[in-house]
């Protein structure tokens, strides 16, 4: 599958989730959470695309998406120096 397709799924189901809301706080809170899930997810993408002619390259997998989506650029920062001074 191309990453357009793919860029463009998570952000139409994203769109979804901010405009449709939930009616209620547990079902909201986990509509946040996987918002950021994404977004966490996309950051890693383009972090990839960037790093790749620096050699860094963070796999994409449900952890590394909760530490950047929950944490921001921070987090992303953070998973690619552990990736390019420890790992």
């Amino acid at each position: 599958m191309e990453p357009i397709i793919i860029i463009s799924i998570l952000g139409g189901l994203i769109l979804i989730l901010l405009f449709s809301g939930a009616p209620f706080k547990p079902a909201r809170f986990l509509g946040q959470a996987v918002i950021k899930l994404l977004i966490g997810a996309i950051l890693l993408f383009f972090l990839n695309t960037a790093g790749n002619s620096f050699g860094i390259h963070v796999p994409i997998n449900f952890a590394t998406s909760a530490v950047s989506g929950f944490l921001g650029i921070p987090g992303l920062v953070a998973l690619a120096a552990i990736q390019k001074f420890i790992i």
